[in-house]
């Protein structure tokens, strides 16, 4: 109904005894809604909008907070022990002397310059352990006391006859300390000073 026909109906209503009085009263027909016209729409609350990825640093961004953190060295694997250098009982070397534990092989080293000596001899052990060997003799001969005096290096020195002194200093390093358990002068029938008994340890066996 448009505004003048309500106000036509209520000019005509005024007078007229309603059949139902007090609460029981029906509202009044202008709070009901027009017959015509459009009907009126409720507003929708918008949809929430999803929140935005925060985007991703970008390379510029990782190289300004600076590199990774290297790991400490209590994170890192242990490096392999090596074994230490047992000096041979006196009881063992006799007997070797005395022929009673037989020498498996042995190494002239007479005639090679240190760097060739060195090799030779890492070498030779790695042989003799691979193939289960325990007790071999080393010849290095005596050389002449003195003559590598003031080398800067056991390996680097050229020159020949020293090598009776430079064995022993191989022996400690730990290349040769996993091959063999340790050493002795051998004894006045085998070279004396000037060759070494060697007792190798057991090959590690493979899993």
């Amino acid at each position: 109904m448009s505004e003048a026909e309500l106000r036509l109906w209520e000019a005509m209503t005024r007078d007229l005894e309603p059949l139902v009085k007090g609460k029981d009263r029906l509202p009044p027909i202008r709070d009901t809604a027009p017959l015509h016209g459009p009907p009126r729409r409720t507003p929708q609350p918008s949809p929430a909008r999803a929140p935005s990825p925060s985007p991703s640093p970008s390379h510029a961004d990782a190289e300004r907070s600076g590199p990774r953190p290297v790991p400490s060295a209590s994170a890192r694997p242990p490096a392999p022990k090596v074994p230490p250098l047992a000096e041979l009982d006196r009881r063992r070397v006799r007997q070797l002397a005395r022929g009673r534990i037989a020498i498996d092989a042995r190494l002239d080293l007479h005639g090679l310059c240190q760097r060739e000596a060195h090799a030779a001899l890492l070498g030779f052990l790695r042989r003799c352990q691979a193939d289960g060997l325990r007790h071999v003799k080393v010849i290095t001969g005596k050389g002449r006391t003195g003559e590598d005096e003031g080398a800067e290096s056991f390996i680097d020195v050229r020159e020949r006859g020293v090598l009776r002194r430079a064995v022993p200093h191989w022996l400690a390093e730990p290349a040769f300390r996993a091959l063999i358990v340790g050493y002795a002068p051998a004894g006045p029938a085998h070279g004396g000073e000037g060759a070494l008994y060697i007792q190798l340890r057991r090959a590690p066996t493979r899993t």
